[in-house]
């Protein structure tokens, strides 16, 4: 017995080869596992449960998102990308409190894009945080023409404008082949976008990537704000989603 258990190496309790003895294993397992989405939201169940098939569906009402799980649902595509990360401070009673800020850009490269600013004791935290939100603000990217309208569309559809504190960016149609002629911060977020071709112009104080990021992706929002004549046309009105599906909202509580 005794040499069957030096064979094992210990005296047959302990933490030899046989893990953590009589304890048995650890509780709680890995956090790295990751749990069933459980939606709490009446869009979320909606989505869930395939009564709302894509993410122009949720634009076409307006819906708030309150669930990240969603646009995960819809866009598995998504890749996100940390521009920033700068420290900052708050005085206190008790000294200064230092803080960390993460910028993160989202994107598909297919007219889908999100931007998200977090602040946190820790880095990851912040990062974590900062995708999170950029998710929820994933805003769809309209997309045209240079001149005719051949191939896929590859640029602005008109020139636009956002501005942020003193950061104005502005972006202009291009040609097709031109490329986005850019600065590195706003070039990677209009990459996201999916936009291969377009001129900016930027004045104001762009060293500040914080507003120079927002300014871009303000820009970028409004291309769906201004309606050209290909969109003058009268689209049906459909019922509202929530009242279209109330009788399964009503199930889908008692379910979840």
């Amino acid at each position: 017995m005794a040499d069957a258990a030096r064979g094992r190496g210990g005296f047959g309790r302990g933490r030899g080869e046989r893990g953590r003895g009589r304890r048995g294993p650890r509780r709680g397992g890995r956090k790295d596992e990751e749990k069933e989405w459980v939606p709490v939201t009446k869009l979320g169940r909606l989505v869930k449960d395939g009564k709302i098939k894509s993410m122009e569906e949720i634009y076409l009402f307006s819906l708030p998102v309150k669930e990240y799980q969603i646009i995960d649902f819809f866009l598995p595509k998504l890749k996100d990308e940390v521009m920033k990360i700068m420290p900052v401070q708050k005085q206190t009673r008790a000294g200064q409190r230092t803080r960390f800020k993460a910028f993160v850009a989202i994107g598909d490269g297919e007219g889908h894009v999100g931007l998200g600013v977090k602040c946190a004791k820790e880095v990851a935290t912040a990062i974590r945080g900062a995708i999170i939100l950029a998710k929820l603000s994933v805003i769809p990217v309209r997309r045209g023409y240079w001149g005719a309208a051949l191939g896929e569309p590859h640029t602005v559809p008109s020139k636009v404008s956002g501005k942020v504190g003193s950061v104005m960016c502005r972006l202009i149609p291009a040609p097709r082949g031109t490329g986005i002629v850019a600065a590195p911060a706003s070039k990677r977020l209009l990459q996201l976008a999916g936009v291969e071709d377009v001129y900016t112009q930027s004045k104001g104080s762009t060293a500040t990537m914080g507003n120079f990021l927002k300014a871009t992706f303000a820009a970028i929002t409004k291309t769906y704000a201004f309606l050209t004549p290909d969109l003058w046309r009268e689209i049906p009105v459909s019922k509202f989603p929530y009242d279209e599906h109330s009788a399964h909202l009503q199930l889908a509580d008692k379910k979840y």
